[in-house]
């Protein structure tokens, strides 16, 4: 995993994928300015770039590639251009990003964007445009909490997802005292609470929480002190994810935590953590993985057209920006217009059946959308019988365990 790099500049690359415009649904300004524009936002050269980045961006083109062929000269939309930028995990930037994607580039939609307090932050740009969000990286649950909005959907995961999902399963399995760890900002801040919940939950006790700053390269500090602890922490639990979480887990293993009876749980864990850091760094260790590439068939089947253009195998990430993507596509294909009103009114309420999920329901209520989860295990080195196969899914979580009921406090008018 790459460590952050501070960045002066921000490119905005387009890539026109169709030819040329016209066609049904494009006369009398139903499509707005001829073509819809899809804009990934999101980290393309820190510390979440590996588990979501480029590869988000060339798995929102296969989504584009699919509605093509599946509408041929009947698709509303001829022309599509996917545009991207770097929000560099700021808040600040990811505002200015989404601005200059809606206003100059005519972004319809903004996908990805993880790191929470970006999220949030396009949220707002969203609902003052009135243009369409789909988050799917960041963890956060004010999304469809007191931050929602007509124009935002969530999609792929949240903290209440991976807190009950892990933290409720290995305090069921005698993990009673934990230690966390979380980084300082809105993410982890979630992450810290809704763990602190499950875990309490499943008659467990966190000894103590602490923030790291955001993001952090030594965790030396949090590591020593775990040990000292009174009463003695029976996991640690770690809320940092991409590069972070790579650098946690390495000093982790260097100060024999695990020999100290001290064992880890990971909040938010991506394939490419895994691979970064090798199995063995993390054999045993029980996560949430809302998707996972060869759990089936039909996960495989998208995971090898993904790794023919990426050159590796996807995320969960990856593949529910196809899925939001192409979600995207088909409400314009129903609506016969990119008019945002009309397209949210053609989503809300969607069962969603493509390659990130089976079963799916973007809800209503609140713009979430819930679908089954896994609990997963990481192999162990000897386990891994090919490249990239390093879980081990144990099961399924239905989704109405995985994800919240509707919150009073969001109000999507």
């Amino acid at each position: 995993m790459k460590a952050l790099r501070a960045a002066t500049a921000v490119t905005i690359g387009a890539i026109t994928l169709a030819g040329c415009a016209g066609g049904p649904g494009e006369g009398g300004g139903k499509i707005s300015g001829g073509k819809v524009v899809l804009a990934v936002l999101n980290d393309q050269s820190g510390i979440y770039s590996e588990l979501s980045g480029q590869g988000s961006v060339k798995a929102v083109r296969l989504a584009v590639d699919d509605y093509k062929a599946k509408y041929g000269s009947k698709a509303v939309v001829k022309k599509i251009e996917v545009v991207t930028a770097d929000h560099q995990n700021k808040p600040d930037i990811a505002h200015s990003k989404a601005q200059e994607l809606y206003d100059r580039r005519q972004a319809d939609v903004i996908l990805d964007v993880p790191t929470s307090s970006a999220a949030l932050a396009v949220a707002g740009v969203a609902r003052a445009r009135k243009k369409l969000f789909f988050d799917v990286s960041a963890a956060t649950t004010e999304l469809e909490g007191a931050q929602c909005n007509k124009y935002t959907f969530h999609y792929g995961f949240n903290s209440y997802t991976l807190a009950n999902g892990t933290g409720g399963t290995v305090t069921h399995d005698g993990a009673k005292n934990w230690y966390i760890v979380y980084p300082d900002y809105a993410f982890g801040q979630d992450m810290n609470k809704s763990f602190t919940q499950a875990v309490r939950g499943a008659g467990g006790t966190v000894v103590k929480s602490d923030p790291a700053p955001f993001p952090n390269d030594n965790f030396s500090s949090f590591l020593l002190k775990a040990p000292s602890l009174t009463p003695k922490p029976q996991v640690l639990g770690a809320m940092q994810a991409g590069g972070d979480l790579v650098n946690l887990v390495k000093q982790y293993n260097e100060y024999k935590l695990r020999a100290k009876g001290i064992g880890l749980a990971v909040g938010l864990m991506f394939l490419t953590d895994i691979h970064s850091l090798g199995p063995d760094a993390l054999a045993g260790t029980k996560f949430t993985d809302p998707w996972y590439w060869n759990a089936d068939a039909a996960n495989r089947a998208w995971a090898d057209r993904f790794q023919a253009v990426a050159g590796k195998r996807p995320t969960f990430a990856n593949a529910a920006n196809y899925s939001a993507a192409l979600q995207y596509l088909e409400a314009v294909q129903r609506a016969g217009t990119d008019k945002s009103d009309t397209v949210v009114r053609h989503l809300e309420g969607t069962k969603v059946d493509d390659a990130f999920t089976h079963g799916g329901t973007i809800r209503a209520a609140d713009h979430l959308l819930t679908h089954d989860v896994s609990l997963a295990q990481v192999k162990a080195g000897k386990d891994v019988t090919e490249p990239w196969d390093y879980e081990k899914v144990l099961s399924t979580v239905p989704a109405a365990q995985a994800f919240q009921p509707p919150s009073p406090a969001c109000r999507l008018g």
